[in-house]
């Protein structure tokens, strides 16, 4: 997958709300934007030097976009249904970079 204009949107929040529907109508006005759907994000294993442990964190969902700048991308998710999913968390929205020394496949 190439990298170019590719951006990884986390949603925040708690993975308990049972509201979920409005996603659909934005998925539709978005879907040309959309590389990954992605979905909603189980309980995390946190591998490091001393072995693997569960933690907890605020990431509950992720969605994978392209759009021509860092800005557009995350206009993508202004009004989003998940803040009346999850009120009062948010959208992160962050470039994936191509992987050093790596030449971008298209």
């Amino acid at each position: 997958m190439s990298t170019k204009d590719t951006y990884l949107a986390g949603y925040l929040g708690s993975k308990t709300s049972p509201r979920r529907a409005a996603w659909q109508a934005w998925v539709a006005q978005h879907e040309g934007a959309i590389v990954a759907m992605g979905g909603p994000l189980g309980k995390t294993k946190k591998v490091g030097p001393r072995g693997i442990e569960d933690v907890a964190n605020a990431m509950a969902a992720f969605t994978v976009v392209r759009a021509a700048s860092h800005a557009e991308a995350a206009r993508l998710f202004e009004r989003h249904p998940h803040f009346s999913i999850f009120p009062g968390d948010a959208v992160e929205v962050m470039p994936v970079m191509p992987i050093p020394g790596r030449e971008e496949r298209r």
